[in-house]
C-alpha cells in the first residue's frame, strides 16, 4: 500500500493536493465499469434528489450522482475501498468516520461552470476535518472544465455564499474576486490521477467548452471521527435546498 502521508504536508498547507496515478488503468476500469452500468440500470429509478440533469431526464445531459451508495451493494461497499480510506486518513490525520461517493460530469458544449465555493458552505462540519477526494475518469483540462483551486484559501475562513441557482451547486461565493482569481491554480488530470482538497478550500470549474470530450469524475467525500455538525446552520440549508428543487419542479 502507498504511503499517503507525505501529501498531508502539500495539502495541509495549500488546501489540496494532487496524486498521480491514484488508481491503476484495470481500477479504474472496474470503476468505470460499474458507473456505466449504475446509469444505465438504476439512474432512472432512483429519486430526483440522487442525480440532477441539465435536461431533466435525458441520460445524454446527466451531470451528477449521488447517494449510490444507498441503493446500489457495489457503491455501498466501495466507501471502503483501502486506496480511498488510507489517502483519507492521512490527509485527515485521524480514522474516517463518514465515506459518501458521487458521480459528476460536464456534458460536452452544455456542461454549466460550477460556481467558486467551499465545500463547508454545505456541510457546516466544525472542526472541518473534511476531505474531498476527486478521481479523474477522463482527461481534464482547460478545454472540458477542469478544476481551478485559490491556493492556501484554507486558512481564510468561511467566505459569504449566496444562491447560485445552479443544479447541484445551490451556492456560491458572493465576494469572489480578483485576488481569489490571481491565487487560482488549474489542476490538469489524466484518468486515473486524483486531486483532493479541505472542506475550505475555494475552488470551481469552467464550463465544458469542448465539441465531444465529457468531462467525467467520481469523487469521494470524508470527514473524521472528531468533527461535529452545527445542526442549526445544516438544518437550515437544507430548507433552502428544497425549496430550490421545488421550484425546479424536482421531487423531494
Amino acid at each position: 500500500m502507498t504511503d499517503y502521508q507525505p501529501c498531508k504536508t502539500t495539502y495541509d498547507r495549500d488546501g489540496f493536493v494532487i496524486v498521480r496515478q491514484f488508481l491503476t488503468p484495470q481500477e479504474v476500469a472496474e470503476l468505470q465499469g460499474n458507473l456505466d452500468r449504475y446509469i444505465r440500470d438504476v439512474v432512472l429509478t432512483v429519486p430526483d434528489s440522487h442525480a440532477f440533469y441539465q435536461e431533466r431526464g435525458k441520460l445524454a445531459t446527466l451531470k451528477q450522482l449521488q447517494f449510490m451508495e444507498k441503493v446500489d451493494p457495489f457503491f455501498r461497499d466501495y466507501c471502503n475501498h483501502p486506496k480511498w480510506v488510507a489517502l483519507g486518513e492521512a490527509l485527515l490525520g485521524e480514522s474516517i468516520a463518514t465515506k459518501t461517493p458521487s458521480w459528476f460530469n460536464k456534458p460536452p458544449g452544455i456542461g454549466h461552470p460550477t460556481p467558486p465555493h467551499q465545500d463547508n458552505a454545505y456541510a457546516f462540519y466544525v472542526p472541518c476535518y473534511h476531505a474531498m477526494i476527486w478521481l479523474a475518469l477522463d482527461v481534464v483540462d482547460d478545454e472540458n472544465g477542469c478544476l481551478h483551486y485559490v491556493k492556501c484559501s484554507n486558512h481564510g475562513g468561511l467566505r459569504p455564499h449566496g444562491v447560485s441557482n445552479v443544479l447541484g451547486f445551490s451556492k456560491g461565493i458572493t465576494d469572489f474576486n480578483a485576488q481569489d482569481e490571481a491565487n487560482e491554480v488549474k489542476v490538469h488530470l489524466q484518468p486515473g490521477d486524483a486531486v483532493a482538497h479541505n472542506g475550505m478550500t475555494i475552488h470551481r470549474a469552467a464550463p465544458n467548452r469542448s465539441a465531444h470530450r465529457q468531462r467525467r469524475a467520481f469523487a469521494m467525500a470524508m470527514t473524521g471521527v472528531s468533527v461535529k455538525v452545527d445542526e442549526v446552520a445544516a438544518a437550515r440549508h437544507k430548507a433552502n435546498v428544497k425549496a430550490q428543487h421545488e421550484k425546479l419542479g424536482l421531487k423531494v
